[in-house]
């Protein structure tokens, strides 16, 4: 943005510029889908990063004037969001998630999974009565659902596992960042393959991909800027799904709970194993497409899949 925009001179509050950025962002059409659902709340992460302050900062401080520097730097950040269609917390480095600050950029998906209410609920009634004492992450990412689950189960171990190194390397980040490194560990691995024989968890988690192909190529532009590894998976979006359900029973403790997020492809899995066992979430903030099963009845299953792709 060119520093003789009009809004340089004549706009001087947090509040002018947030509605700047809202009267922006609605002309130019912006899709809404990583952390915020709308043009105002997109501003007002944008402004407060601008201005150096918390989310959480007091209404009265949207009077405060910019700097010029700061207005700058603000314009220019509505330009890229504008212009390049770049998610506002790549712009900023950072996404909430279960009332925790992450670390994101372009490795990682950027966290927004509806899992983050089962974590708040504490997988009640699932594992109501069960001592966790490991949780395994798989396609972890950011590491943002291991590492909720890690302050949820405050004596547990956390496996964080993803194939990708760079999205580890962010991971790491987040680890440190939260002082979990005795307690959370980031492996390299293609779903279980790292994984120690006879490793038992009594919560397994996934956050997969499973965006098929042609879904991916008309989404959004927003979307185009996230790791195409951590979204597509086959021509249907679940053949990672598969090999989850095909493999996640020999990691299973006999009282463990295996919490999947398939999205959309709810409908083409209910399609493909109509009798299967699974347990569909009921979100009460909203979301679809997460389904839960025990050990017991997941073993059943597997025993009907093939162990290699878990079709």
């Amino acid at each position: 943005m060119s520093a003789i925009d009009p809004a340089i001179q004549e706009l001087h509050s947090l509040r002018d510029f947030i509605r700047l950025g809202v009267s922006r962002f609605r002309r130019a059409g912006l899709f809404y889908g990583h952390g915020t659902d709308n043009a105002w709340d997109e501003a007002v992460q944008l402004v407060l990063f601008a201005a150096g302050l918390p989310w959480d900062v007091s209404p009265e401080a949207l009077d405060a004037r910019l700097l010029n520097s700061e207005k700058q730097q603000l314009l220019d950040l509505f330009q890229r969001r504008i212009k390049e269609r770049i998610p506002a917390p790549y712009l900023i480095g950072e996404a909430w998630f279960c009332d925790m600050p992450f670390h994101v950029d372009e490795r990682v998906l950027i966290p927004r999974s509806p899992i983050a209410q089962l974590i708040k609920q504490g997988f009640a009634p699932w594992l109501d009565g069960v001592e966790v004492e490991r949780v395994l992450d798989l396609c972890t990412g950011s590491g943002c659902i291991g590492l909720a689950c890690s302050q949820l189960f405050e004596k547990a171990q956390v496996d964080l596992l993803d194939l990708s190194d760079d999205a580890l390397a962010v991971c790491c980040s987040n680890i440190e960042r939260h002082g979990l490194q005795s307690r959370a560990r980031a492996l390299q691995s293609d779903l279980f393959d790292s994984l120690e024989p006879r490793q038992q968890y009594q919560l397994i988690v996934s956050n997969p991909p499973y965006v098929d192909q042609q879904d991916f190529d008309s989404m959004p532009a927003e979307y185009q800027h996230e790791p195409e590894l951590g979204l597509v998976s086959g021509a249907d979006g679940l053949d990672i799904c598969y090999r989850i359900l095909a493999q996640a029973g020999d990691y299973l403790s006999d009282d463990g709970l295996l919490v999947v997020e398939v999205g959309n492809s709810e409908v083409a899995l209910c399609q493909q194993l109509p009798d299967a066992p699974f347990i569909w979430a009921e979100l009460p903030e909203g979301g679809n497409g997460i389904f839960m099963i025990t050990a017991y009845d997941l073993r059943q299953l597997a025993a009907t899949l093939k162990p290699e792709t878990g079709r």
